[in-house]
């Protein structure tokens, strides 16, 4: 017995899977869409998201698809009277390095042709025609990437900054959104085009003509059965392949951040999206460093630490929150709802950030106590690309492994996978992201090399 019946089935409500079900609606006409989640929308890995953006990437093809992606967010910004609270003081990349030409190579891969006009070098000759991000507009903000390599022009522009900074990278083209409101806006639009959710988890797909859905519900086994059937299921993607005899070259990764009121404005309000991309030893004291060097299980936290860690003011100009994150954990695990959040990530985290940002030491020992410690799956593959397309069978697809950049590449995936699914034509760059790329080697093995030390 069917209990539900659909034209496409999407199952997982998370941002990628949402911005996929709209662009069918507005764009395509699809009307009978089907939402299916254990969870509620928006709810499990986009609700741990940074919310940022960025168009910075070492290859052309990333590049192009997440400037699309930001030409799609700032429509919604528009036409939503700016819901999305969509801000742009850009991305600031920090090095205590003077030498930071494998970045630039990077930097010229990625824009190509436009590289000699996006890119501008300030020394001491050119450092007053560098203008800081003074407003949060993103109408108003420049594009391209300005290279800092003056201290005293950084230290005017970045004052809390630690002082060793010797070259700041400032990608102009980043900022942050409400990725919560970016997908309550979309999901309105769905409804009004007919689509509707449904709540339940995915036990097992077959395929005949049509597919077959077999739900658990709070209300007991459930049926659904659709034409077609997109594996928008985050963390979960590789198990719901799995069910159609796919294996998809994904793992995962948990990741955490930290979010508190910075109520001793450690943090100045205009401050971009900061990155430390040097390498550090966490700033422990000689006792907490000698116990921590006895315990098997923590002595890697007194050695070499990875660097990318990241600060951002939260919630605006008025606002009076931060965040901060360290993606270091590069140990692949199964994905579980429950997350397994690590309690002293908050103190590494804090005293990884106050390297580049030294007043953060004022909370060493001392953070609020309504500070949100949370954490969520990065579900990526080896070249750190997503999967976009036709998963296999025919009628199946996939919008999945978008690892620590959902929120930002949704709209463009989204808009990619219903043209997919629709039969419309492709931009240039689906072919990069769909499982066809892996039948060519050479184009892999340029993915692999270039996306070493990519954030």
């Amino acid at each position: 017995m069917t209990d539900h019946s659909a034209r496409l089935a999407i199952i997982g409500t998370g941002i990628t899977g949402i911005a996929t079900a709209y662009y069918l609606c507005t764009v395509h006409g699809f009307k009978d869409i089907l939402l299916i989640d254990a969870g509620q929308p928006m709810a499990f890995t986009s609700a741990q998201s940074g919310e940022n953006y960025r168009n910075w990437w070492p290859h052309p093809a990333m590049v192009q698809f997440t400037n699309r992606s930001i030409d799609l967010i700032e429509e919604i910004a528009v036409a939503s009277n700016d819901r999305i609270n969509m801000t742009r003081r850009g991305y600031a990349l920090t090095s205590r390095a003077s030498n930071v030409e494998d970045l630039i190579k990077q930097l010229h891969e990625g824009l190509g042709d436009t590289a000699e006009r996006l890119l501008r070098f300030h020394n001491n000759e050119t450092a007053a025609e560098y203008e800081p991000a003074t407003s949060p507009d993103w109408r108003e903000a420049p594009d391209g990437v300005d290279i800092l390599q003056n201290k005293a022009l950084i230290r005017k522009s970045f004052p809390s900054y630690d002082k060793e900074i010797e070259s700041v990278i400032h990608i102009r083209r980043g900022g942050d959104i409400s990725g919560q409101q970016m997908g309550m806006y979309m999901l309105e639009a769905i409804k009004a085009c007919g689509g509707s959710r449904l709540t339940g988890a995915v036990e097992n797909i077959s395929h005949t003509s049509d597919y077959k859905l077999e739900l658990s519900t709070k209300d007991g086994s459930m049926n659904v059965q659709a034409e077609k059937v997109l594996n928008a299921a985050g963390p979960f993607a590789d198990t719901i392949a799995s069910m159609l005899g796919v294996e998809l070259p994904v793992y995962n990764t948990f990741q955490q951040k930290i979010a508190f009121e910075d109520k001793r404005n450690a943090i100045p309000r205009e401050m971009p999206f900061s990155i430390d991309l040097d390498v550090q030893h966490i700033d422990w004291s000689d006792e907490d460093r000698n116990l921590l060097m006895e315990e098997p299980d923590y002595k890697w936290l007194t050695g070499e630490m990875p660097g990318s860690i990241h600060c951002r003011p939260d919630g605006g100009d008025n606002g009076s929150w931060v965040k901060l994150g360290w993606a270091y954990n590069e140990s692949p695990q199964a994905a579980t709802r429950v997350l397994p959040l690590d309690e002293q990530f908050p103190d590494i985290v804090l005293r990884g950030a106050a390297r580049l940002n030294p007043a953060l030491k004022d909370y060493y020992g001392q953070l609020p106590r309504n500070m949100h410690h949370y954490g969520g799956w990065y579900t990526m593959t080896k070249e750190n690309w997503p999967l976009i397309g036709e998963l296999g069978p025919s009628g199946a697809y996939v919008n999945a492994a978008m690892s620590g950049f959902g929120t930002m590449a949704a709209c463009a995936a989204g808009e990619l996978c219903a043209a997919t699914i629709a039969g419309a034509k492709l931009p240039d760059y689906a072919r990069y992201f769909s499982l066809a790329r892996y039948d060519d080697r050479e184009l892999m093995q340029t993915l692999y090399e270039s996306n070493k030390g990519v954030l």
